[in-house]
């Protein structure tokens, strides 16, 4: 029995798109819903929970009521889930630990996004526009290049281990057919070569932003057992939440990531060894070594290696975001999170066509916010 007798009974995702026109972040939400209710084999009615993000571009406030209104929703529990791009994981425990409360039967988590406008942003003063902006440090690519400095400098990573990774995952989108790059291969020279994002960080490093949705449904074990899909369960959950800023960060060289996971794994009766694919948050490459030193696949400092010396493609000795990750499918927004769990999903359903992996039984599923700030861990485990 899963941890939380919970399982993922239906999935769906639109194709990622560079730019949108003429669309509403309602109407993404509306399309995407609409299909993964459909994948469930349940009927709009018998959603009775939601969760949503906090950016829906119509509307500032109150965004749980009006998605449910513009979805003929009547939901018993709904929230919204600010945790950037972790908010697609932490929708999952959430949605499970509302069902086991018994606030609600089957709860629709929703993200979309377009890319047609700027969102405004908030006048208010916070520490990060105190302590960090006045100093240059007002975007993610400086962070995170920060984090790769001391990554580098500490441990003697490389940029040639990280390209090796990337280059990797763009295989994998190769094979995906609603990845955003699925026809742009690159080698390990293409990152290398391409320009200073912030050094050390290049372009082919960095996320590009697009326009997409995604969304899943979470219903109990038992009910899910009668629905459509072969269930998936959510074997095991951790989060934490450690700072805003890169200046509040209490490490540079681990992240909140690494209680998350430590408590996934023990909630699900597994180590990170045991899993079949890991389906990591990736808005940088640098991300990718700290999460698999994090998750205990090798020590402090090796992960830059230990991504060069594996195969990370589906039929690999260590299957890695086998659809490309964010920075080869996409990266929607806040859906870009939640691309890693819907990959997950269809991996463990045996449903990956074209790149599934032999007998997939275990997932890790990671969720990144901020600056390697909020974290949220799952366990996905196929139901025997």
């Amino acid at each position: 029995m899963s941890h939380w007798d919970c399982a993922i009974a239906g999935i769906a995702e639109l194709t990622p798109t560079r730019r949108t026109e003429g669309e509403t972040t309602l109407g993404m939400i509306a399309r995407v819903s609409a299909e993964a209710v459909a994948d469930a084999g349940l009927e709009p009615a018998a959603i009775d929970g939601l969760l949503v993000g906090p950016q829906v571009g119509e509307t500032p406030q109150h965004v749980p009521a009006t998605v449910s209104e513009y979805l003929g929703l009547r939901p018993t529990m709904s929230n919204v889930v600010d945790l950037g791009g972790a908010s697609g994981a932490g929708m999952a425990w959430r949605a499970a630990a509302a069902i086991n409360a018994g606030m609600c039967e089957a709860v629709l988590c929703v993200l979309a996004n377009t890319r047609e406008a700027t969102p405004p942003r908030s006048p208010n003063r916070n520490p990060i526009r105190e302590f960090d902006v006045p100093f240059g440090a007002s975007g993610a690519n400086a962070a995170y290049a920060m984090i790769a400095q001391a990554h580098m400098h500490h441990y003697g990573t490389t940029s040639e281990q990280l390209a090796t990774a990337v280059a990797a995952q763009r295989r994998n989108a190769a094979r995906h057919p609603q990845a955003i790059f699925r026809d742009a291969p690159i080698t390990v020279d293409d990152v290398l070569n391409s320009p200073w994002v912030a050094e050390p960080l290049r372009l082919l490093e960095v996320v590009m932003p697009c326009a997409g949705g995604a969304a899943f449904v979470v219903t109990s074990a038992r009910r899910a057992r009668t629905l459509r899909q072969p269930p998936v369960l959510l074997a095991g959950a951790g989060e934490k939440v450690t700072h805003r800023a890169i200046s509040g960060a209490p490490d540079l060289l681990s992240g909140p990531l690494k209680p998350a996971m430590a408590r996934a794994f023990q909630q699900a009766g597994v180590d990170a060894g045991h899993m079949d694919l890991l389906s990591l948050y990736d808005c940088y490459s640098i991300m990718l070594a700290v999460t698999v030193e994090d998750a205990g696949l090798c020590p402090p400092g090796q992960g830059g290696p230990w991504l060069a010396a594996h195969d990370l493609s589906a039929e690999g000795d260590q299957p890695l975001n086998t659809h490309g990750g964010q920075l080869s499918f996409g990266q929607a927004d806040l859906a870009g999170g939640m691309s890693h769990l819907i990959e997950a999903v269809r991996q463990l359903r045996h449903q990956a066509e074209g790149r599934q992996i032999a007998n997939a039984r275990h997932a890790l599923i990671t969720g990144n916010g901020a600056t390697m700030s909020e974290a949220t861990a799952l366990v996905l485990r196929r139901e025997d």
